[in-house]
C-alpha cells in the first residue's frame, strides 16, 4: 500500500509545533513551570544560561500555542505568574518521557573504545 505524503496542512502543523517545542529552551521552560516555577525571574534563575530576551520570546510562543497561561496580579509592582494548560501538562509528560528515554540511552551507550597503539 502506497503511503500518501504529508499534506500542506499537516506539514504546517508540524512546523508550528517544532517552532514552539523544538527550541532548546522551550522544554526547560515547560518543565520548570510544571515543577512549580511560575515567575519570570524564577524561570531565569532556574534555567542556567537562559537570557531575559529568549525567555520572553519562549513565553510568548508558548502562550500563543496554548501551552501556558499568564496571570497578572495587581500590586506595586504587578506580579506575573505562568502555569501549564491541560495541553501544557500533556506536553510536560511527553517531555518527561523523552528525558527518561535519553537517560536510558545514555546509560546503555558504551564509551568509545580507546585506541590501543
Amino acid at each position: 500500500m502506497k503511503r500518501k505524503p504529508l499534506s500542506v496542512r499537516e506539514r504546517s502543523a508540524y512546523h508550528s509545533l517544532e517552532d514552539v517545542v523544538g527550541c532548546k529552551w522551550s522544554a526547560g521552560v515547560v518543565a520548570a513551570i510544571g515543577t512549580g516555577v511560575r515567575r519570570p525571574g524564577e524561570l531565569e534563575r532556574f534555567i542556567p544560561g537562559l537570557s531575559t530576551k529568549v525567555l520572553n520570546e519562549r513565553l510568548r510562543k508558548l502562550l500563543a500555542y496554548g501551552v501556558i497561561t499568564r496571570a497578572v496580579f495587581p500590586g506595586l509592582p504587578a506580579r506575573v505568574e505562568y502555569s501549564l494548560t491541560p495541553s501544557g501538562r500533556k506536553l510536560a509528560r511527553i517531555l518527561d518521557q523523552l528525558r527518561d528515554l535519553n537517560s536510558e540511552h545514555q546509560s546503555q551507550a558504551k564509551p568509545p573504545a580507546e585506541n590501543s597503539h
